[in-house]
């Protein structure tokens, strides 16, 4: 995974893209060069592909709750001690607070951050935790009606509704924010449903206030060798089945991510690999499924979640098999 936390200069805005073809529910060798023969138009890929994302956590977010709790993603662990069950939480809630330091947002109250996006919200975990660290207003987006409505639920229940935190139905290559909006842009573990990674960051610098942060914390494939043009086969073959399973498109690399940002004049860009700190993530997260618990949740789920849940088990030795890698990126808006 990578994780870029930046700002962007004020000169920053919307690049454009070109109308390439795009190929569904297949791995793209790199942002460059694709490996499918079956050409759809882009119109016809997103639609599929958002319709997709949106069923799957339409039906995949309760069951998560109910096992794994409200913050739907990674847990930062020590390297090489197994994770359990009893204390993923304080993981998920560690993996914040390291992107948040990496990053170095300011926590003095002079200078910390008012207003945040959380781009892949979920159900809101990750906002309702910013926004009561900060005491900054943060809005989330999400392709999922579900996660939505169930976020702004949480957050009544919680008294954190209104003008502190709210949820929404929106994409997040078209967000329904105004340009230089927000101090923090927040993207934990969704840029790798983005089917145009440039656009996305493109995006993402654009609704970021002077000054801001932007921290994305998503999968990525390794970094190609120079004498490289794509993955090797076998790599490419165990990229796609979690493609299959999880309504992923393109991949890039932590590289690839850098060289946009650097496209877009973002500043201070840095990067650290992450790998070892969310190994232990999957192993805990079968054990679960292991579970009573675990078990009746996910019967009671859709055919989607059933089937990411059977497919699982090979994303515990994953991230070693194909070289993938969970990285933290930083960049400055001046």
């Amino acid at each position: 995974m990578i994780s870029i936390t930046g700002a962007c200069c004020e000169s920053s805005f919307l690049r454009p893209v070109r109308d390439r073809p795009l190929w569904p529910g297949r791995l793209q060798r790199s942002v460059r060069q694709p490996v499918h023969t079956k050409m759809v138009t882009r119109a016809t890929y997103g639609v599929e592909l958002k319709k997709g994302i949106a069923e799957f956590y339409d039906e995949s977010s309760r069951v998560w709750e109910n096992v794994w709790g409200d913050h739907m993603h990674h847990g930062f662990y020590d390297a090489h001690v197994q994770a359990s069950i009893s204390n993923h939480r304080s993981a998920q809630i560690r993996m914040i607070e390291e992107a948040l330091t990496f990053a170095a947002v300011p926590d003095d109250p002079a200078k910390r951050p008012r207003s945040i996006v959380d781009v892949g919200c979920g159900i809101g975990g990750s906002s309702r935790y910013l926004a009561r660290k900060y005491g900054a207003k943060c809005q989330g987006i999400t392709l999922s009606p579900v996660q939505a409505q169930r976020g702004n639920d949480i957050a009544v229940a919680e008294g954190l509704a209104d003008k502190q935190v709210s949820f929404q139905v929106a994409d997040a290559l078209e967000q329904p924010f105004p340009d230089g909006q927000f101090d923090l842009v927040w993207s934990m573990e969704s840029g790798e449903h983005m089917p145009d990674k440039t656009k996305f960051v493109n995006e993402l610098a654009r609704v970021a206030a002077p000054g801001a942060t932007i921290i994305i914390i998503t999968w990525c494939h390794r970094n190609l060798l120079p004498h490289e043009e794509s993955l090797n086969p076998e790599e490419e073959k165990l990229l796609q089945r979690i493609c299959d399973s999880y309504y992923l498109p393109a991949w890039c690399s932590a590289a690839d991510y850098v060289k946009i940002a650097q496209s877009l004049s973002l500043k201070d860009i840095k990067t650290a690999d992450w790998s070892d700190n969310v190994a232990p993530f999957w192993p805990a997260v079968i054990s679960s499924v292991l579970t009573w618990k675990g078990f009746t949740s996910l019967l009671g789920s859709g055919w989607k979640t059933i089937r990411g849940a059977l497919k699982a088990r090979m994303n515990v030795h994953y991230p070693l098999q194909i070289g993938c890698s969970y990285h933290v990126i930083n960049v400055d808006l001046e």
